[in-house]
């Protein structure tokens, strides 16, 4: 028997394209999609059946230790928010579904480690996304002058001008409002240098944590269904199974190779 997915929660459903966080820094200032997905949409919607293949856009998440790259994710993913945890290991992902203008699609979330000894395995895992997030603590400026280094291991690769690129602060809850404001102009300038688009949010508070990942999944689909239709041929969805067949095999390699 042919094993059908699950219904898409309800607060996973996206049918008006996202908003930016501010238009000093984004990436599309456009308020509707695509006139061609949109009709592209309407016509996959009146044909689509529970088990058609979804398509899945790979995101990695990059970032300092302890900036929150995994609150940021288990706040979306899970709701929760746990002031105490175990740093990421290498490397970890979750699965998120939505339904984009009536279409199934997922986001492939790739929790990577800040710690320099697990770089070398967590890079193996930056190849073939569409969407890269530099993470910074908004209370720690230092490690946002270092996204400018993380983005560019992220891109080593990918192809150049082949993803979206967000600069997300987090923790805003920690900073005073004339603080927050000092350091989102700093990160405004950054961002427009790297050519991201600048969110800032809270994983404690939940700000702002559900108007990125819908941002993040609006613009990934949308740009999905454009290859698709000028492949003429299903989007790819990633890497998924090689990704997850490598997850094992990744650590003991890059052990002999002495590099960590």
């Amino acid at each position: 028997m042919m094993a059908f997915p699950p219904p898409i929660s309800k607060d996973r459903i996206i049918w008006e394209f996202p908003k930016c966080y501010t238009p000093e820094a984004s990436l599309q200032l456009k308020k509707d999609w695509d006139t061609e997905v949109k009709a592209a949409c309407k016509d996959r919607a009146a044909r689509h059946q529970p088990w058609d293949r979804q398509k899945m856009s790979k995101v990695v998440v990059v970032g300092d230790l302890n900036v929150g790259k995994t609150c940021l994710i288990n706040r979306f993913c899970k709701d929760v928010f746990e002031r105490d945890y175990k740093a990421t290991i290498g490397v970890d992902f979750e699965i998120e579904r939505f339904e984009v203008s009536g279409v199934p699609f997922s986001l492939q979330i790739w929790d990577t480690a800040g710690q320099e000894k697990f770089k070398c395995i967590a890079s193996a895992y930056y190849r073939g996304a569409q969407v890269i997030v530099t993470v910074f603590d908004m209370a720690d400026i230092k490690s946002l002058d270092h996204t400018r280094q993380w983005l560019k291991e992220a891109m080593r690769e990918n192809e150049p001008d082949s993803c979206f690129i967000f600069l997300v602060g987090t923790k805003t809850d920690l900073l005073p409002a004339e603080e927050r404001q000092r350091t989102e102009k700093d990160a405004i300038r950054i961002a427009t240098e790297l050519h991201a688009e600048f969110w800032a949010v809270s994983a404690k508070a939940g700000e702002n944590v559900q108007g990125f990942f819908f941002r993040v999944a609006a613009l990934a689909f949308e740009n999905c269904i454009l290859k698709d239709m000028e492949s003429g041929v299903p989007a790819s969805i990633g890497s998924f199974k090689s990704d997850c067949a490598n997850l094992e095999e990744a650590a003991p390699k890059e052990t002999k190779r002495s590099c960590c």
